[in-house]
């Protein structure tokens, strides 16, 4: 059966299916799993970690509000443990690698020591739940020292990353495969 052909309409047989348009996503390709630095650094504190699901990587984003972008510095590799700074104490994080995420601003008001950001050495990051990532497993606060501030991130496996700066965020990007297959 055709469905009518009425003013120079082409006759479609009824039972066509409609046409689907695929959508893909293009996932980035040639990250590595290299460490990351950038050698500057701001007394503006930390205020925030939170992270995000993406359709090719996991993100975690480190909230340094009104820090200029020039004045981000970071430090970013796989370790084979999370070693406090100061003491060198070891900090367990669960996956099957462990990402170093430290990023030179304190997370501490430089001018009283207060807490800018609330969390505890050795603990879950407040606030962030991992539940249906593909890539993170834990994230886990090693401490702020001497302006630095230090971050647990545990990976399933050592997949490529990347790390980006926007003005007060520094972002870390882990894919979800080495290929860039969805």
């Amino acid at each position: 059966m055709l469905l009518g052909t009425a003013m120079g309409a082409t006759a479609v047989p009824a039972d066509a299916a409609p046409l689907a348009t695929a959508r893909t996503t293009a996932c980035p390709t040639g990250w590595s799993s290299l460490a990351k630095t950038r050698a500057a650094s701001t007394s503006t504190p930390v205020t925030n970690v939170r992270t995000g699901r993406h359709a090719c990587y996991d993100r975690m984003v480190v909230d340094i509000p009104g820090a200029s972008k020039g004045s981000l510095g970071y430090s970013v590799r796989y370790v084979d443990r999370l070693r406090q700074d100061g003491s060198g104490r070891v900090i367990p994080v669960r996956g099957g690698v462990v990402l170093e995420v430290r990023v030179t601003a304190p997370a501490y008001d430089p001018a009283t020591g207060a807490p800018t950001y609330p969390a505890r050495a050795g603990r879950p990051l407040p606030g962030v739940d991992l539940a249906g990532y593909r890539t993170f497993r834990d994230t886990r606060f090693a401490g702020s020292f001497e302006g630095d501030t230090q971050l647990g991130l545990g990976v399933r496996a050592r997949l490529p990353f990347r790390v980006q700066l926007v003005t007060g965020h520094v972002i870390v990007d882990v894919a979800h495969n080495w290929t860039g297959a969805r």
